[in-house]
């Protein structure tokens, strides 16, 4: 891996994020909020309706680690039914990096869902490991699961403004990464609540499928390039919100 900006030259993706720190200085009523994409070079999300088959096993490493940075976790019930998650942190060494971090043990998993509508029998359900909390517009209740869930309720709709201030307020989240999917990602920019953004270009041409924005925004958002990495011929790009 090069870094091309800024200082080029050789690094990792472990080096590059060891100084990544975003929970040390959180705002005062919620987390800080980054998003982690993957797309193609024509700007889709999934290949296939996953967005697995996109990045390469560069990619995966750089979500498995940016994982191991953050209290919480977050996706939308629609990345949850595509993508099937299981523990968030898989790995017992990265759970015990995160730990000499003083970071949880695992990362809280964050659901948002207006009806509660989940792939119950997935993993991060029957595997028994980390918490999950479920945003929710819904009455309905969940089935008992291995893995401890809670729900928080809103009335008719999940208010991503109030979630994230709850997640502050009753939860201590200081930093949380958002993985999509599209939609969600497109709410929290239109509400000026995603700080950063990571996205992987992979070099890859797909012509359908969703962009890592759904949704019109009410102004253009500004951006600036915190770094720029390539590991043969993909890029790894991480940005600020102006």
């Amino acid at each position: 891996m090069r870094r091309l900006l800024p200082d080029p030259g050789p690094t990792t993706v472990e080096q590059q994020l060891d100084a990544y720190r975003p929970w040390e200085e959180p705002p005062t009523a919620r987390p800080l909020v980054a998003m982690n994409f993957v797309a193609t070079v024509d700007g889709r999300a999934t290949i296939g309706g996953v967005s697995g088959p996109i990045g390469s096993h560069t990619d995966t490493k750089m979500l498995a680690c940016l994982r191991t940075r953050f209290d919480a976790v977050m996706i939308g019930a629609g990345t949850m039914r595509a993508e099937r998650y299981g523990r968030v942190v898989a790995d017992p060494e990265q759970r015990q990096r995160r730990e000499a971090l003083g970071l949880p043990h695992d990362p809280l998993m964050v659901i948002v869902s207006g009806r509660l509508d989940l792939p119950w029998e997935a993993p991060l359900f029957t595997a028994g490991g980390g918490q999950v909390l479920i945003f929710t517009g819904s009455d309905e209740e969940p089935p008992q699961t291995a893995t401890s869930v809670q729900v928080v309720r809103h009335e008719g709709r999940v208010d991503l403004g109030v979630a994230l201030a709850q997640l502050r307020t009753e939860r201590g989240i200081r930093a949380l990464i958002c993985e999509g999917g599209p939609r969600l990602h497109s709410q929290l920019q239109a509400e000026g609540l995603a700080d950063e953004l990571f996205l992987t270009v992979a070099p890859k041409l797909t012509g359908a499928g969703p962009s890592i924005l759904e949704g019109e925004l009410p102004a253009a958002t500004e951006l600036e390039l915190a770094w720029l990495l390539e590991a043969d011929g993909e890029l790894f790009a991480r940005y600020r919100r102006v």
